[in-house]
């Protein structure tokens, strides 16, 4: 890996990917320190500690919404419109015609997926907003001066749409590192928030218990390369193509394989699970302090029932996780209508009919290593639970869906590095021969 990069700096173009890559992160990160005018910083540093649905969207945006600034939603209501719009094209007829046109096709539902982030982004900013301004801490609310009263209405209006511009920044970042950078441009950006806060979880860890950084170390370690392993693990299903002559000409005839992936959901459960568990405990903030005696226990109840500090709230959890893997990757097979494409392109199974034999056969082996992706992203889900008793916190150098975002990405981005790497050197032989 290090020669491949070392090899990319020594090209002119990659080189200037790469740099470009770099820069865009660089900027995304002063952005990430800009504050929304009017935040109460101390307050807002109280309820991050407290508030475990904060620490995930704080993880999206990068590192930015600890501070509330203007980048603080990052590139998540982005990911959230392409998930609904995952969700709605098998459902939905115009969608499914769309993702069957080709190009053209992606390219209206890249469109429509921008249009539904404007939206989305500003309900998010309503919702984070209110939040923060109607949560109670001992240093008072963190937006001190939001609401719609007649006093606060313009200032309240403002901060929406700088946060939904802020997010819209945020794409165009991304957008830029896919047009002239190196890597997914919207992974790029959340992967440089994650590793910006690792020194600070370090430091942390440190202070509270020595020995506790060198365990997570280890375990760090070592989840990286279950997660490589599961990650690039497959199944790969024989197909021949039948041959069909034409004229004097023989077409056809070729064997291939369908790479069936032992985790075809990726990160997408474990955001899911955490988002659903999570919903409980922060309604029931909103009514611990209700006057209602019997609201209040109730709330307290669902509060500590959902606490981290359960294990019900690690067991669920691990259920959750499994349950979405095998949900997504069903979604994610339907759409792809691989028996379909098979039998139009004239391709079949080695011992299996084609058509509906062929759906059968792949979603009974899709589900079968699923279990696999499924069992083992529930397992890195629980894993603070599961240390805790080795070193007495919950808390890691890098979150599950971090990890698994940072994993993803280096991957990722050294794929493509030495694809760009192996595209050049033939060009090389080609222009030397002739």
């Amino acid at each position: 890996m290090l020669k491949a990069v070392a090899n990319a700096f020594k090209l002119p173009d990659l080189r200037r990917k790469i740099l470009f890559t770099l820069l865009i992160l660089v900027v995304f990160r002063f952005a990430s320190h800009v504050p929304v005018p009017g935040v109460n910083a101390e307050a807002l540093r109280e309820l991050f500690t407290r508030n475990q649905l904060f620490s995930l969207l704080d993880m999206f945006s990068g590192g930015a919404m600890s501070n509330f600034s203007v980048m603080a939603m990052g590139v998540y209501p982005l990911i959230t419109a392409q998930i609904v719009l995952q969700l709605l094209t098998p459902v939905i007829p115009a969608l499914d015609a769309l993702s069957k046109e080709g190009a053209a096709g992606r390219e209206k539902i890249n469109l429509y997926t921008h249009l539904l982030t404007i939206p989305l982004a500003f309900l998010q900013a309503l919702g984070q907003a209110s939040v923060l301004a109607n949560t109670a801490t001992a240093a008072g609310p963190a937006l001190p001066n939001f609401g719609f009263s007649a006093g606060t209405w313009f200032s309240s209006l403002t901060t929406l749409v700088t946060l939904t511009a802020g997010t819209m920044f945020a794409v165009w970042l991304g957008e830029l590192i896919d047009q002239d950078g190196i890597g997914n441009g919207l992974s790029i950006i959340i992967f440089g928030g994650i590793v910006a806060g690792m020194p600070g979880r370090v430091a942390q860890l440190w202070i509270s218990n020595k020995w506790s950084v060198l365990v997570f170390v280890i375990l760090t370690a070592i989840t990286v390369v279950g997660i490589v392993i599961v990650q690039e693990g497959q199944r790969r299903i024989p197909v021949q193509y039948a041959k069909r002559v034409r004229g004097n000409k023989i077409y056809g005839g070729q064997s291939t394989h369908i790479p069936l992936q032992v985790n075809s959901a990726g990160m997408i459960p474990l955001i899911f699970a955490v988002s659903i568990i999570m919903m409980p405990s922060v309604i029931a903030s909103y009514f611990t302090a209700s006057k209602v005696v019997w609201v209040a226990k109730a709330a307290d109840f669902i509060s500590r029932l959902f606490s981290s500090e359960n294990a019900f709230y690690w067991i669920l959890y691990f259920i959750l996780v499994v349950g979405f893997t095998y949900f997504y990757t069903d979604v994610i097979f339907n759409q792809q209508n691989l028996p379909e494409t098979l039998q139009r392109q004239g391709g079949f199974i080695p011992g299996i009919r084609p058509g509906g034999r062929t759906a059968e056969y792949l979603s009974g082996v899709l589900r079968r290593i699923t279990l696999v992706g499924a069992l083992f992203l529930g397992v890195v889900a629980i894993l603070p639970w599961l240390v805790r008793p080795l070193v007495g916190t919950n808390s890691m150098l890098i979150t599950s869906t971090g990890l698994l975002i940072v994993v993803g990405v280096v991957l990722d981005t050294m794929k493509q590095l030495e694809a760009q790497l192996m595209m050049r050197h033939y060009e090389g032989f080609i222009k030397k021969v002739r």
